[in-house]
């Protein structure tokens, strides 16, 4: 933190030293030092924070458990030799490192959101085979043009003054579609379009004020992506 003094005939800066950043040399020492409980080495783990360490998720959960288990005297060069040599513990892990996807989970499980992969960039190749375009391809389609786009829903909105309409918002991984849902679609196809996380909306795109949407015909659920998205909700 820095202070400034002006006065007629001078300006000085005083520097208050900062200490130093504590660093943690092995599980061991982050327990030992933070008195971490063992379901939030648990999170820390799986989300990939200790890496640091050198391990892998499924290798620093495995660390972990060794770590929250004292191992008796007998154990304790071998648990120092694991210290100095994080390399050996991955060794001795016998648990397969996580899945791209297995990743994901673990990082929405553990705090809500990833900086790996979209979701919906797994399921890309099989939705392009259905004819399920980007969120980013949108503006380039012809309006008037029946169109199909998917992702998770981020919000749901039915505002008074809008006559029964709903307007969703799904996110993918290269943006975000508006969709427009009439009411009679909304009371037909409610079940997909309140309780599912990820859908797949067909309708028609429409321009208008510099706003592309597409107005729903038909709302489907996304199966096979083994996360819930926290939406903002009208209800």
């Amino acid at each position: 933190m820095t202070w400034q003094c002006f006065c007629n005939t001078c300006a000085h800066d005083w520097t208050e030293p900062q200490p130093a950043a504590r660093k943690f040399r092995s599980p061991e020492d982050l327990i030992r030092k933070t008195g971490a409980r063992r379901d939030e080495l648990t999170v820390l783990a799986e989300i990939g924070a200790l890496a640091a360490f050198g391990y892998d998720r499924r290798a620093a959960l495995w660390q972990m458990e060794k770590a929250v288990r004292p191992e008796g005297e007998i154990f304790e060069e071998a648990s120092q030799s694991a210290i100095n040599n994080p390399q050996s513990a991955i060794d001795q892990s016998p648990l397969s490192p996580m899945s791209p996807i297995e990743r994901m989970v673990a990082d929405f499980a553990g705090t809500g959101l990833t900086i790996g992969p979209h979701p919906m960039s797994f399921h890309r190749p099989g939705l392009a085979l259905r004819g399920v375009l980007r969120a980013v391809d949108l503006a380039k389609q012809r309006p008037g043009r029946r169109v199909r786009v998917a992702g998770c829903v981020i919000t749901r909105q039915r505002p008074g003054t809008a006559k029964g309409f709903v307007f969703l918002t799904l996110e993918d991984e290269t943006g975000i579609s508006n969709i427009i849902v009439r009411p009679a679609i909304y009371d037909d196809q409610r079940l997909a379009i309140i309780e599912s996380s990820f859908v797949i909306v067909e309708g028609l795109l429409q321009h208008q004020d510099g706003v592309v949407a597409v107005q729903a015909e038909r709302v489907q659920m996304l199966n096979g992506v083994p996360i819930e998205i926290e939406s903002h909700d009208f209800r």
